[in-house]
């Protein structure tokens, strides 16, 4: 029983004993033979995740775990990619269609009333991750955008910058504004104005982040720093501020949000808020798989409302603003 438990994934199972159960398969080289379990009784489930997220980086962590957990636990996973408004309308009516138990939604998708309609007018179940205000009725992970913002703020201005630029990601998005509204309220805790020449707008994407950086660096009394509201738009920033010449973090400090893996591979490796996006991925489905279970015993889960902990990541894009000495001029 306790093979078993261990094999689909279940979470009532001590470290110790899963490692010594991992350990024993290892040797054996066995693998769970899936016709198998089926004359078992065991009864197969099968997961949709409608995917509209422009950031591929992002779609990269969030699939580390939804496929970890899928393929420990012997779940079908399908995965449809769709763009916001009526296509994930009917991407979502095309998966209840083809006989999923239950439907993952990333960002934006998690925060998009079309989708969320068509799963209650079925009755599905549906778990939402890194939703700005999960929406009631469906259980969901997230993580304190307002606070992330704010402290990645503050640290900024630890640093002495007075003077900081904000790029904000899709205004569409909850999460968007409430890293907005954080970084506002960390600006007023330490007296700083914010002038509206130094917030742009983008949309969580690269390119966006090029048009965003280029006014910002433009503006008369351009800042010291930029906050950009994720690691596409701060990597794009970095790579405006090379093509001016200007040093990333000497002349200028740029931090991200996510911690994706684009974090580590531009130069200088980005200052970022650690948002754990592979664990609320994995968490969202196995959280999904219980609540399948449960309903399927008669005995349905109450919605749950999971908060992760994010984590500050200082690197290499962040210092203090450059002081440079005065002109002397000589007199005769």
């Amino acid at each position: 029983m306790t093979v078993s438990r261990v094999i689909n994934g279940e979470t009532n199972v001590r470290q110790t004993t899963r490692d010594t159960v991992n350990a024993a398969i290892a040797a054996l080289r066995y693998s769970p033979n899936p016709a198998a379990q089926s004359l078992a009784g065991a009864q197969p489930i099968k997961i949709g995740m409608l995917y509209s997220n422009p950031s591929a980086a992002y779609l990269s962590e969030f699939l580390v775990g939804t496929l970890d957990y899928a393929s420990r636990a012997n779940i079908q996973l399908v995965i449809e990619k769709c763009d916001v408004g009526d296509e994930a309308e009917a991407a979502a009516r095309h998966l209840l269609a083809g006989g999923v138990d239950g439907l993952v939604l990333p960002p934006p998708l998690c925060d998009t009333e079309q989708v969320l309609a068509v799963l209650r007018a079925a009755g599905a179940l549906g778990v939402t991750v890194a939703s700005g205000h999960p929406a009631t009725g469906f259980s969901a992970l997230s993580i304190d955008d307002h606070r992330a913002a704010y402290e990645m703020t503050a640290h900024i201005i630890s640093l002495g910058h007075q003077r900081i630029g904000f790029i904000v990601g899709d205004r569409e998005h909850p999460s968007s504004l409430l890293r907005l509204a954080g970084f506002r309220a960390a600006m007023a805790a330490a007296g700083l104005d914010v002038p509206d020449a130094l917030i742009k707008y983008g949309l969580f994407t690269y390119r966006s982040g090029l048009d965003a950086a280029e006014e910002l660096i433009g503006v008369d009394n351009p800042p010291s720093a930029i906050f950009a509201s994720n690691d596409d738009m701060a990597a794009a920033t970095v790579a405006v501020a090379h093509r001016h010449g200007i040093d990333v973090p000497s002349d200028l400090t740029v931090c991200g949000f996510d911690d994706t893996a684009l974090a580590t591979t531009i130069w200088p490796e980005l200052t970022t808020i650690r948002q754990p996006i592979a664990d609320m991925s994995l968490a969202a489905v196995e959280l999904l798989v219980r609540e399948i279970r449960a309903y399927r015993a008669g005995e349905p889960m109450e919605p749950q409302h999971l908060q992760l902990d994010f984590k500050l990541i200082r690197r290499q894009s962040d210092a203090a603003p450059r002081r440079r000495p005065s002109i002397m001029v000589s007199r005769p």
